[in-house]
């Protein structure tokens, strides 16, 4: 087994253990695949995670605002966005092994194991190849790339494969009232962008916005993944973190560098190393794109997208505008013209990010302890992202020690995420807490009786020092408010 694949699984069993994350309804049949529950410690930092993005988005940029559209919307929205005509899919069967796959998946992967073996000329013949095909649609050349490259299905071991047909992603449901209609068949959204879209009349008017001006959302999506796999990377129910900037026609790529920018540099400031980091441009654009660039980070298994940054044109108010009917323009006073504004768009994965964090968070290190040498394993999350802030602990369950230790909880807790722990020894208490990536620990002494201090463990190296318990407050907030990283953007 190699480093990356060891690191995969590791993150992967540590997310269960320690209450981040579980498959989602595991007591049936080992639950549904490609579907997750945040549990307890995982909740807690995606929710610290999507507040971090909301306020440096609608906070710290004066001409930003968000809203929550709802995940079901009208039919037509669905067919004027293009999904129901393009949201689809390139997939092959294996005959033998009855299993599905996406077509491109197998050839990226089969281009990733010729770079593995440093076969760099076969790697990009086959990239090229692959981006032509995507490009024209063309379902036979896929086909044949497989069979030229020789690729064989992961479990039948055989190339025994049907022709590449589309299949579009969108989960269809009914509601009474619109099956009754006969009005259509209703989604759920494969994406939050359209819920802003139809909104930019009702944000514009009731919030006085002047171009360029952006509208943000953090909301579920859903997409019926055939090739659903590695861990959180890719779900059939996730989440995004969604921002559409609305500019003036050939003002749309000063902005598109603009937020580039600003993106890469919020990544960056959750503790994310530069060379961990990188852009790829777009071989094959959507159809509403005139640009688009993603930032990629480099998983266990390679780097994969975690955010994309697209300018749409006006693609998509112009399709809205045509298929309501009503007029979806912008009066531009400075300019003394009605137009359909230009969209700059920053689109993240808020589990990608989630899953990225893990990743980059885990941490193993040698520490002698006496005359052994152990290894040492902690979750190196940036304090205002961690899930607790601090833990309290008792040195030993009596002499007045549990009591002292409640009351400092007492008056931490309406401020702060605190943990309280009594049971174990100290030490195993300590390296609990670093798996679940509390920054500090607040330890109730028997000095503490006599002079009110108690000893404050540091995570990331293990340092001690003892602060007195009025203090206790100021520190955690200097330490964890999320304060300090937005001011770290220098927005």
């Amino acid at each position: 087994m190699s480093n990356t694949e060891d690191l995969f699984k590791k993150i992967v069993s540590h997310s269960k253990e320690f209450g981040f994350i579980f498959q989602s309804s595991e007591i049936y049949d080992e639950g549904l695949a490609s579907v997750y529950d945040y549990g307890q410690l995982g909740a807690e930092l995606k929710k610290n995670l999507q507040n971090y993005w909301w306020r440096a988005m609608t906070q710290l940029h004066e001409n930003v605002t968000g809203i929550d559209a709802a995940i079901l919307m009208h039919p037509k929205t669905w067919k004027a966005s293009g999904h129901v005509d393009s949201f689809n899919d390139p997939l092959i069967d294996n005959k033998d092994s009855k299993k599905r796959y996406r077509a491109d998946v197998l050839l990226e992967d089969q281009i990733a194991r010729y770079q593995k073996k440093g076969k760099d000329r076969n790697a990009e013949e086959l990239r090229v190849a692959l981006a032509d095909c995507l490009n024209n649609n063309d379902l036979n050349g896929l086909q044949q790339l497989i069979i030229d490259h020789e690729i064989a299905c992961p479990f039948s071991g055989t190339r025994n494969w049907t022709d590449v047909r589309q299949f579009n992603l969108m989960f269809s449901t009914q509601m009474s009232a619109t099956a009754d209609s006969g009005a259509g068949e209703l989604y759920l959204r494969p994406e939050t962008a359209q819920g802003i879209f139809v909104n930019f009349l009702n944000v514009q008017k009731t919030g006085g916005m002047r171009i360029p001006f952006g509208i943000a959302q953090i909301g579920k999506a859903f997409r019926n993944e055939i090739v659903a796999r590695q861990f959180l990377f890719r779900m059939r129910e996730f989440e995004q973190m969604e921002m559409q900037f609305f500019v003036r026609k050939g003002e749309e790529m000063k902005w598109f560098e603009y937020w580039k920018n600003q993106r890469m540099n919020w990544i960056k400031s959750l503790g994310i190393p530069e060379e961990k980091l990188r852009w790829k441009k777009h071989d094959k654009l959507a159809h509403y794109a005139n640009a688009a660039e993603d930032i990629e980070y480099e998983f266990p298994f390679g780097f994969k997208e975690i955010e994309g940054i697209h300018s749409r044109t006006d693609f998509d108010l112009s399709r809205h505008q045509e298929f309501s009917g009503k007029k979806i323009q912008y009066f531009d006073n400075e300019i003394n013209q009605n137009y359909v504004p230009y969209v700059v768009e920053t689109s993240a994965g808020s589990d990608r990010i989630f899953f990225m964090l893990l990743c980059n968070s885990y941490k193993e290190e040698k520490v002698v302890d006496g005359e052994k040498e152990k290894i040492r394993k902690y979750l190196r999350l940036h304090p205002a992202l961690a899930p607790v802030k601090a833990a309290i602990f008792p040195l030993v369950n009596k002499d007045g020690l549990p009591e002292t230790g409640r009351k400092i909880m007492d008056e931490l807790k309406y401020e702060f995420r605190v943990f309280y722990d009594e049971r174990d020894s100290i030490g195993k208490r300590y390296a609990k807490q670093d798996l679940a990536g509390t920054p500090f620990c607040f330890t109730v002494d028997h000095q503490t009786l006599q002079d009110e201090t108690v000893t404050v463990r540091h995570r990331d190296d293990t340092r001690q020092e003892r602060l007195k318990i009025g203090t206790l407050a100021d520190f955690l907030r200097e330490k964890v408010e999320i304060k300090g990283l937005l001011k770290s953007l220098n927005v």
